[in-house]
């Protein structure tokens, strides 16, 4: 373990600051030159993957052949820890947006990155700021990109899943949009949200079938239910 902490320091932290402000820039110029769709998500892609290579994460994926990467879909995941962003973008091989923390924007150029690359940012202070994320959401989708979310809404504390909330499903509703539900299994053991380093693992991400949202509204709990049962069996007992 000290070996491994000595390598954290020295090696995984300096490459992962590096790599995070050339991705960030890269991103930032690439999509001010109009190269936004490309330049939103492959990128991202290799810098997932260096902070799961350099943390000695490994990451196991299960049913892709269960999306087509010519298809528009909300894919909803469960969220155990950090290194879910970073499983889902390095390893879930379909091109897609992010609904984030208003939070996030302020991250010093990492914020500007991401807006340019127009992932939606949730503004839930005020009646007016949910209509404008709402709003934004809907035109990321009716041209066709996907949108990942954690309809939890935040990082569980414990490892088991949280309620689900409303919001993107019904984004989903409204543009008829399949609905991918999305296990990840072994990001709380890799780096939970009450710790600040990771350690070795091995992360689980299943992508499951695709759940065609119902035309009548009053599918939406129907709907968040199925997607959350289907995400929880395949966690562990003791996450579910």
């Amino acid at each position: 373990m000290l070996l491994y902490r000595i390598w954290q320091f020295c090696v995984m932290m300096p490459v992962m600051l590096v790599w995070t402000i050339i991705t960030a820039t890269f991103t930032l110029i690439a999509c001010t030159l109009g190269f936004g769709r490309w330049a939103g998500y492959w990128p991202q892609v290799l810098w997932a993957r260096i902070f799961c290579w350099t943390a000695f994460v490994r990451v196991d994926v299960r049913g892709r052949h269960n999306i087509d990467p010519a298809t528009s879909y909300l894919f909803v995941a469960n969220h155990q820890g950090a290194y879910d962003i970073f499983s889902i973008y390095g390893y879930l091989g379909h091109n897609f947006r992010w609904m984030m923390k208003q939070s996030l924007r302020k991250i010093p150029l990492v914020g500007f990155a991401c807006a340019a690359s127009r992932q939606i940012f949730v503004d839930n202070s005020s009646v007016a700021g949910v209509k404008r994320t709402m709003h934004e959401a809907e035109k990321l989708l009716s041209g066709g990109m996907s949108l990942v979310v954690f309809p939890e809404g935040a990082r569980t504390w414990d490892g088991r899943m949280r309620r689900f909330k409303k919001g993107a499903y019904k984004l989903a509703m409204e543009f008829n949009l399949p609905v991918v539900p999305l296990t990840i299994d072994g990001a709380f053991d890799v780096l939970p949200r009450f710790r600040l380093l990771p350690r070795p693992g091995r992360i689980t991400l299943t992508i499951h079938p695709p759940v065609a949202p119902g035309h009548d509204g009053h599918d939406l709990d129907s709907l968040m239910q199925q997607t959350s049962q289907t995400i929880g069996s395949a966690l562990p007992d003791r996450y579910r």
